[in-house]
């Protein structure tokens, strides 16, 4: 993936390796990753599409797996055969903007007749895909990290509070979330269980006061409240109270614990809700990550982002189809009904609120003060990915807490600089 990255500047194609179709109509590619279940609101977005735009042919391709999905996508800019518009996620969005693969947008956006305007959506979300005040790549929806949690298990464990209650009168607390995944651990539960990522790290390094960033120097490893937060988590880890989804055996993973009732929280998006269903759904809900004080605090958000070709010969076409997919009312049709993700733009909140779960305003909320990375970090290419693989040593207790620090801040200092 390396080789073919430094690759990109030198020999991405002309974009749009389909061409034409017949007649009169253009053919625009596109691709992104997704299971049945997304791929089918996607094709759902084409035929309404096509209503209005019968000069335009999209054509999508799909690959199942997010892992193989970038690769797969260097691949073919390095050999010309890349895509019009593409998915971009926010771990690759610095990748790419630094390969300069990708059309600036901004002249685009502001257009008088824009459909997808740089206010339309929130600022924080665009993370890596925003570079010196230019857009790479628009926010198609987002997934801002949450907490689901079972109250069955939580009451199998004695704890009686209700987490979205405590939310609402300002009470929700680190100090009493870990008190009560220390109780679910007591009961023979797990407390919570998070995936590796910078999410859930980075949400419960915030929990605790503490900083990841500081006047654009990396402190995550020095702060002390910082420490504190992931000293937590890897004692945490290690002695079964929390658990890393990332290397839970196949057939007994997040999901399945969650719903069988092994594990009190599960960090997660909207996407969980067809997981939850599986099990008695008016038995979990929501609630944001907490803080020192009770006071919502920024929560981190899941993006990904729609970026068209630098090299597309339809750029005008590709456009229109873009603008038009990232917009209120392209994102109200691909996640009303249960969508598996909380809309980027303004004026789409509806799809959300469609009474699932009882605490939905919660996605709301914290998409609307939260940040897609930090962009010190963001704009690096590959190193959430390194950190995240460094961290993933010091949950499993491959190596201690000092040494994970030490060369924490190594390794960050040396991509930053």
């Amino acid at each position: 993936m390396l080789a073919a990255g430094a690759a990109l500047v030198a020999t991405s194609g002309c974009g749009g390796s389909s061409g034409s179709g017949s007649g009169s109509k253009t053919t625009i590619t596109w691709s992104t990753w997704g299971n049945p279940e997304e791929l089918a609101r996607f094709k759902a977005f084409e035929k309404d599409f096509a209503k209005r735009h019968p000069d335009i042919n999209l054509k999508l391709q799909a690959v199942p797996s997010y892992s193989d999905y970038h690769a797969k996508l260097l691949t073919q800019l390095s050999s010309k055969t890349a895509p019009d518009v593409f998915y971009v996620g926010d771990d690759f969005a610095g990748k790419f903007v630094s390969a300069g693969v990708l059309a600036p947008l901004n002249d685009k956006m502001a257009a008088p007749d824009s459909k997808a305007k740089p206010e339309d959506f929130f600022d924080g979300l665009y993370g890596g895909a925003k570079k010196d005040g230019q857009i790479y790549g628009i926010p198609n929806d987002a997934n801002p990290e949450v907490l689901w949690y079972d109250k069955q298990t939580l009451k199998d464990a004695g704890i009686t509070e209700d987490p979205a209650a405590l939310n609402a009168q300002g009470k929700w607390t680190m100090a009493t979330f870990l008190d009560m995944n220390r109780k679910l651990k007591a009961a023979d539960k797990a407390g919570s269980v998070f995936y590796n990522w910078y999410g859930s790290t980075y949400s419960m390094i915030n929990g605790f006061g503490g900083k990841v960033y500081d006047g654009g120097k990396f402190v995550g490893n020095t702060d002390p409240k910082s420490r504190e937060a992931l000293k937590t988590l890897a004692d945490g880890y290690q002695d079964k109270t929390f658990l890393v989804a990332d290397v839970l055996p196949e057939g007994n993973g997040a999901d399945v614990q969650f719903i069988k009732h092994k594990v009190g929280f599960a960090a997660g998006g909207r996407w969980m809700i067809d997981t939850v269903k599986k099990g008695q759904q008016d038995n979990y809900d929501i609630v944001p990550f907490p803080s020192q004080t009770g006071v919502l605090m920024p929560q981190t958000v899941g993006t990904s982002f729609l970026a068209m070709n630098k090299d597309t010969k339809k750029a005008a076409a590709a456009w229109t189809f873009m603008s038009e997919f990232v917009s209120k009312d392209g994102q109200t049709l691909r996640l009303k009904g249960g969508g598996n993700a909380v809309p980027s733009v303004k004026g789409a909140e509806s799809v959300v609120m469609e009474g699932y779960p009882a605490h939905a305003q919660t996605f709301i909320d914290a998409r609307d003060g939260g940040f897609a990375n930090y962009p010190e970090e963001a704009g690096v290419p590959s190193l959430t990915a390194e950190i995240n693989d460094h961290l993933l040593k010091l949950w499993t207790g491959k190596i201690g807490f000092d040494q994970a620090m030490n060369e924490l801040g190594s390794l960050v200092s040396a991509k930053l600089h």
